[in-house]
This record gives structure tokens, C-alpha cells and sequence, in this order.
């Protein structure tokens, strides 16, 4: 069968990724056609548009580029009809693929969206439309299944597709690693401030004024697969700092403590059983807006999915240098950190087990 799958960013794309593999072991004559990213186009198949290129954060963002967005969903319905795929697969990135699948449904095409548009944190009068324009969907986290029911909603829950992508891995030596990457031996705190341009601008300043405070240990980069090392040279001063490209959940499995931009990367690092801190900011316009339309009581996929605050979230505001200096102090203590290792095993169980990517194949296949 011919698949079409549309992608907006990195995780997407490594889960899209593992997607693929699973549906070439289920139908031999699968064929790919997709918006995603360098592990999509390694698995097989035809790149369309690479994520990195219509990466916008933020509702002022869009509003700014909106013309440039109007033509991408223009050209995307054209390349569609163009390729008639047996199935349209929607990975995440609700804004772009909600607009298409309300497009693809009425044309005939069988829908399917896999990591639900997340309508449980925003605007949950998106669910009608999920319901009239999606045939099959798949969510992944525990709540999200007791949330569409009360919208009489049948969905899939296949479990996170996190749990595969990191214990399928291979492991990473500590030395090894260090010797690679010409690190010393003091405890690694990682920075990962997120993907876009606008966010790791705005994140990595505060992060990188931690470093003369905490000289016992060294602070390692995660370089983002969509941003080249020249964006962050310049916010590397000190010696005590070192970027690492594309190589996250290496730099996770040998990390004592990481700070985190929120999103997918703070789940990451809870599965990796690293103590973190939580850190967001957006421009001013973007936040006063997400303010009134965001209903949670958390932002990070830790603390939601376990419905109580187990890592500390310091937003916009509460997100400077001297706030960060204390939380930071605290998940480098002992006595927290084995509280946190507690709350993190509870969380991964309650992420359902291996095999979600492979669920969700069997699903998209075997459906009519």
C-alpha cells in the first residue's frame, strides 16, 4: 500500500520513523511518501518537505508567517491528490495536519492521525472535528483515552512510543562517551533548550548562567538535528561548556541532572531517570494568549500525565537566573533525587509497555 505521513518536528520524525519499520514488516509492498525529517528518509521513501523548514513556534510566529504556511497546505493537498495514497498518516503537529485532514477526508482518503492533537490541554471543541475527519486515531498517553470517551469517541491507545525508541537503543560507556567528546569527568548537567531557533535563543542564555555557579560540573549541549553548531556558537563562552550535535539520548544516559525546555524532551529525560528541571518562555504576545486558551495545571508531560507536580516547572516569569540557581541546587541533592527515581518508575509504567509503534501498524493495516 501507498502511505503518505506528514511530520512537523524531530520527535515526529523519530516516531514516524519507527513507524515506517513497523509497516514495512506488516505489508512488503509498503510504500512512503512524507513530510518528516532525516530518520523518515532513512527508513525509505520519498521526502517531500523536510520539518526543519517550516519550523514556527508560537501563535504570533504563525501569525507572522502565515502566508508562507497558507502555501504549504496548498502545495500538500496538491501533492496528495496527486499521489493517492491508501493511507494519510497525521503525526502530531495538529495546526498544519487538522487543516489538511478536514481537506483528505471529504476527497475520499483514509485518515489516520497517530499522537493525538493534544485538545485535552486547549480548545477541546477541536474534538468534532477530530471525529468527523479522522477515521482512525491513536493517542499515547494513559488520560487521553478516558478523555475522548466523554466525547463518545472511540480511540486506540497504543502506549508511548518513547518506551521502544529508548530501550531498543544501544547502550553508551560513560568513558567511552566522554573520551569521544573530549569531556572531563565531572558529573554531566545537559542542556537541552529545545529545537527552533526562537525558543533555544531564548531558553539557552538563562540555562548558560548556571555554569560559574556550579563549577563542579561540566554543561553539555544538546544540539538539536534541525540547527547547525554555527547558531550556537556564540552563546558558548567557557570553557566549561560543551556541545554535543543530534547525539540526546547518548548525552541523557551518562547526565547526573539536566535543564529542559518543556515538550517531548522532558518525558525523555524522565525515562532516562535523570533529575531535571523544567524551563519554558515564549515571547510575550505568545504567552498572554496561550495564558487564556490553556486550561492545564502543568505544562510538562511528567507532571500531566502523572496529575501531581513530581519536577518543578519554572515559566516565563519564574524562569531566571535566580530561580533556576535554586532548583538546580535541589535536583543535585540526594534526598530529592530518590524521591524523583520513585516518581519516575511510576511513570513509566503508567506509559503502558513496549510496542507502540508496532500497535498502531497493525491497526493502520489490518483497518477498512
Amino acid at each position: 500500500m501507498k502511505y503518505y505521513i506528514i511530520v512537523g518536528e524531530a520527535s515526529g520524525d523519530l516516531h514516524a520513523s519507527n513507524l515506517m519499520k513497523a509497516l514495512q514488516k506488516k505489508d512488503a509492498n509498503a510504500e512512503f511518501r512524507f513530510w518528516g525529517g532525516d530518520l523518515m528518509e532513512s527508513v525509505g521513501g520519498t521526502l517531500v518537505k523536510h520539518y526543519k523548514d517550516r519550523a514556527f513556534m508560537g501563535f504570533a510566529e504563525v501569525i507572522f508567517n502565515l502566508r508562507k504556511i497558507l502555501g504549504l497546505i496548498s502545495f500538500c493537498k496538491k501533492d496528495i491528490a496527486q499521489y493517492q495514497p491508501d493511507h494519510i498518516i497525521f503525526v502530531d503537529n495538529s495546526g498544519f495536519n487538522l487543516r489538511i485532514a478536514k481537506w483528505a477526508k471529504k476527497e475520499g482518503f483514509k485518515t489516520n492521525y497517530y499522537i493525538s492533537p493534544q485538545v485535552w490541554a486547549s480548545r477541546a471543541s477541536r474534538v468534532k472535528d477530530i471525529k468527523r475527519d479522522i477515521d482512525n486515531l491513536f493517542v499515547i498517553l494513559p488520560f487521553e483515552e478516558a478523555f475522548y470517551e466523554k466525547y463518545n469517541y472511540k480511540v486506540n491507545f497504543v502506549g508511548h512510543p518513547l518506551i521502544d525508541a529508548i530501550s531498543d537503543r544501544t547502550q553508551v560507556s560513560e568513558k567511552i562517551f566522554q573520551k569521544k567528546h573530549n569531556l572531563s569527568e565531572k558529573p554531566i548537567i545537559a542542556l537541552l533548550p529545545g529545537s527552533r531557533k526562537q525558543e533555544i535563543t531564548k531558553m539557552l542564555s538563562v540555562m548558560l548562567k548556571m555554569v560559574d555557579k556550579f563549577k563542579d560540573y561540566q554543561f553539555v549541549i544538546a544540539g538539536a538535528p534541525s540547527q547547525d553548531f554555527e547558531f550556537y556558537k556564540p552563546f558558548i563562552k567557557d570553557s566549561n561548556v560543551k556541545f554535543i550535535s543530534n547525539k540526546t539520548y547518548d548525552l541523557l544516559s551518562v547526565s547526573y541532572a539536566a535543564l529542559v525546555t518543556s515538550g517531548t524532551a522532558t518525558l525523555e529525560t524522565a525515562l532516562f531517570k535523570v533529575p531535571q528541571v523544567v524551563c519554558y518562555k515564549a515571547s510575550n504576545i505568545s504567552y498572554q494568549i496561550a495564558k487564556r486558551i490553556i486550561t492545564l495545571k502543568f505544562i510538562s508531560l511528567v507532571n500531566l500525565i502523572m496529575d501531581r507536580e513530581v519536577v518543578t516547572e519554572l515559566i516565563q516569569h519564574d524562569f531566571n537566573p535566580k530561580r533556576l540557581e535554586k532548583e538546580l541546587t535541589n535536583i543535585l541533592d540526594n534526598k530529592y533525587r530518590e524521591k524523583l527515581f520513585l516518581d519516575y518508575f511510576e511513570l513509566e509504567k503508567k506509559l503502558g509497555g513496549k510496542g507502540a509503534s508496532d500497535k498502531a501498524a497493525g491497526l493502520i493495516y489490518n483497518s477498512k
